[in-house]
């Protein structure tokens, strides 16, 4: 709990325009720590000219001057990576589409061999890709597919069910009653939960056996190579 509060009071210096120097001295906290938790909060041009004004700050500005450096840096490494990967999986065939669906599932999916296909996640485009796999490799009707939501009590109902319609491009009727978890997202010491948690279900037995069973075909064979190893 004392870390989720130190995390808040660093946000929130943060966008007072604090530097990390200043949060780090006022805090007492690693500066390894405080980059992972301010990765996504620079400062705005008005806040560096605010720091230039002053002498006092002039150490901390030039510190500041650096970490954006490398955030630059970082930023076109990155980029250069993601246009490399894009071109090697530009097109993905329907086995990889398929197995890669596979994958998801036994990381994200609902286990009871009698229960729904059934994958929830806070990741809007993880939901998206789920939806293309439901409807495109397992040939599910897209009106077969109810969408389940688990919500906060702080949050505009109407207007999260409809970011996850059109989002997913499925109808609101569609979408099951939503359940609303009594805390706030301000309690919540995770990254991710401005929308809630999506999850897409179809009552399919048939298709659900196949699944879990495919799966269990994939998980058979390495756990037997891992096993020969040994």
């Amino acid at each position: 709990m004392a870390r989720f509060i130190d995390r808040q009071k660093a946000i929130k210096l943060r966008k007072q325009g604090k530097t990390y120097s200043e949060i780090r001295s006022e805090l007492k906290t690693a500066k390894s720590t405080l980059s992972d938790w301010l990765a996504k909060i620079p400062l705005t041009s008005k806040q560096v000219h605010n720091l230039e004004k002053s002498r006092k700050r002039n150490k901390f500005l030039s510190i500041e001057k650096i970490r954006f450096t490398k955030q630059i840096k970082r930023e076109n490494r990155i980029n250069a990576i993601y246009k490399k990967e894009q071109k090697r999986w530009l097109t993905l065939s329907q086995k990889d589409l398929e197995l890669a669906g596979l994958f998801l599932y036994w990381g994200e999916g609902n286990k009871r061999i009698d229960g729904p296909v059934f994958i929830n996640n806070t990741d809007p485009k993880v939901m998206q890709f789920t939806l293309y796999w439901y409807t495109h490799v397992l040939c599910v009707p897209s009106d077969k597919i109810k969408v389940d939501l688990h919500l906060y009590s702080d949050m505009n109902i109407k207007k999260t069910i409809n970011f996850w319609s059109k989002t997913l491009g499925l109808p609101v009727s569609q979408f099951r009653k939503p359940y609303i978890k009594q805390n706030t997202r301000e309690n919540i010491d995770h990254k991710g939960f401005g929308y809630g948690t999506c999850g897409l279900a179809v009552n399919d037995v048939r298709l659900k056996e196949k699944t879990m069973m495919a799966i269990k075909a994939i998980s058979d064979k390495y756990s037997a190579k891992i096993e020969a190893m040994i």
